[in-house]
């Protein structure tokens, strides 16, 4: 087959985009097209239609018509599928199959119709690997990015420290003039080594525009400040040293950055304090676990993308397991998992140990050891022993089920119903927000909701807020319906989903932690928790 040009047209024949893939002229192009409507039989099922020169293979798209144009020697059947995937392709990357969206992808469209024709021959490729090397991202770019960050950071080191060091220098312009104007009496009132002294009022000298922008910064920041030095005069004889007197004019920005605030507070005699337990940041409204002196943290992370007709497009659980000892009492022990209550993943959920750590002995209960028995876990910091993960399109494994549907009214507006439902009862969710994006310069009627809801204007999308979804309540399932202006149900899509969660959706929990040698087991805390990377409904 040879395909030597893919093409998207009006109902009268004028391009939108075309990609030729063999040395044709643009009037060419534009002359087969143009010819194109006219040569469509009316009442008819084909899909195809010949002249003396080529073969158009085509397929209507709402008010377009997607077109393959080919030699008459190509291979029908073919022709048909590679239309297929071209139509599947722009329905993908589109919102809706209007001229208006199709123009605003022209790149991306184009860039994907090389994919999947190269010379005029169809390549070997399906939807997801179109879309995989539309997506591929590039390690030189990643690498470009942390050199500019890096040069950034240095670069604002550099101001802060030049600041620091102009700063310094009017503090000793000040000093210099203060002992100037101070006098040398003895007197009660004069000035002495316990006294005090009158000095003039000095004018700081010229600084540069990148200092005085950082000073500026820093004071909108902090509390108002007085003078630094008051008329009523300066006490002689302080032992605050010249570094706080820097931190003073410096501000709150410069010390939380470069971390001297604390330098300034601390004791001069190290202090030696025990290993610290890791902290997990962004929990939002996830309840805080108190740290024993042996504490497991269960992280997973999920990827998700739901077809809005029903099904899994695609998803993957990523899970890991890390243990933090903070006595050395504990660190001779062994972690007992729990048998799962639900068959999450089946055969496709996949477990990797640590190298020091023992592998699972099928058919029996899953525990975390180290392969010697006679060694221990390292103390003080944390330790990765255990992942997992899943990939697949199994629509029972989904935790939180999203069912939004448009539909549209004669009167111009168009009724929404969205619900969701927790169907993984392992896991509690926390802060769930549903964003459904909506058409542009229409705004909500919301008739019916189970929760707050409340409008973005950065992303124009009606933002539906779940404090709790918990498998044991009411808030296990919801629903909310509004109104909106615009008929066009593609609109309305992705919906977004963000949530973090208690508990673990692969069911990976610790069931006990037991001493090797088998004396009295010492006390653990478990921290189990999941958050969504991406959850779409597309």
């Amino acid at each position: 087959m040879v395909v030597l040009a893919a093409s998207i047209c009006t109902k009268g024949g004028k391009a939108v985009i075309s990609r030729q893939f063999r040395d044709m002229s643009r009037t060419r192009i534009e002359s087969l097209l143009a010819s194109f409507p006219k040569l469509i039989p009316t009442n008819t099922q084909h899909t195809s239609v010949e002249t003396a020169e080529v073969r158009y293979v085509y397929q209507p798209l709402e008010d377009l018509y997607i077109l393959l144009i080919t030699n008459k020697a190509s291979n029908i059947l073919q022709d048909i599928d590679t239309l297929h995937l071209f139509a599947r392709v722009v329905s993908d990357m589109c919102r809706s199959a209007d001229e208006r969206e199709i123009l605003k992808n022209a790149f991306e469209l184009l860039g994907a119709f090389d994919e999947i024709v190269s010379l005029g021959y169809r390549e070997q490729v399906n939807l997801l690997q179109v879309r995989s090397v539309l997506e591929m991202e590039s390690h030189e770019e990643k690498i470009q990015e942390i050199i500019a960050r890096n040069k950034e950071a240095e670069a604002k080191e550099e101001l802060k420290r030049r600041a620091k060091q102009l700063e310094m220098q009017r503090r000793e312009q000040q000093r210099r003039a203060a002992g100037g104007g101070g006098g040398g009496g003895s007197s009660y009132l004069g000035g002495g080594a316990t006294g005090y002294s009158s000095i003039p009022r000095f004018e700081a000298p010229e600084i540069s525009a990148s200092s005085v922008t950082r000073t500026n910064t820093t004071s909108s920041s902090t509390p108002a400040r007085g003078p630094a030095f008051k008329g009523s005069g300066m006490k002689l004889g302080s032992k605050k040293t010249k570094q706080a007197e820097l931190l003073d004019a410096l501000g709150g920005d410069v010390l939380a950055s470069s971390g001297l605030a604390e330098q300034a507070q601390a004791p001069s005699t190290p202090v030696h304090e025990p290993p610290t337990v890791q902290k997990v940041s962004g929990r939002g409204s996830l309840p805080e676990v108190e740290a024993e002196s042996v504490h497991i943290i269960i992280k997973e992370q999920i990827s998700l993308s739901l077809l809005r007709d029903g099904g899994v497009q695609s998803m993957e659980l990523k899970g890991d397991m890390n243990l933090q000892v903070t006595d050395p009492a504990n660190a001779h022990i062994k972690i007992n998992l729990a048998t799962a209550s639900t068959d999450f993943g089946g055969s496709a959920l996949q477990f990797k140990q640590h190298p020091n750590v023992a592998k699972f002995t099928p058919g029996q209960p899953r525990i975390v050891a180290l392969k010697d028995s006679s060694k221990a876990f390292p103390v003080g910091h944390s330790l990765a022993v255990l992942k997992w993960r899943y990939a697949g399109t199994d629509e029972s494994n989904v935790p939180l089920s999203i069912n939004c549907w448009p539909s549209p009214s004669n009167d111009g507006t168009c009724e929404v119903s969205i619900e969701y439902e927790l169907e993984n009862e392992n896991v509690t969710l926390y802060d769930v927000v549903i964003s459904i994006p909506l058409p542009d310069g229409s705004y909500p009627t919301v008739s019916s909701h189970t929760a707050e809801w409340s409008l973005d204007p950065s992303s124009h999308s009606l933002a539906w807020s779940i404090p709790v979804v918990s498998p044991s309540d009411d808030s296990k399932s919801g629903s909310l319906i509004f109104n909106v202006g615009g008929v066009d149900v593609g609109a309305f899509f992705p919906v977004e989903v963000t949530f973090i969660g208690q508990g673990s959706l692969a069911g990976v929990a610790v069931a006990s932690v037991d001493r090797v040698n088998g004396e009295s087991a010492p006390g653990y805390s478990v921290d189990a928790f999941v958050t969504a990377d991406e959850y779409l409904v597309v």
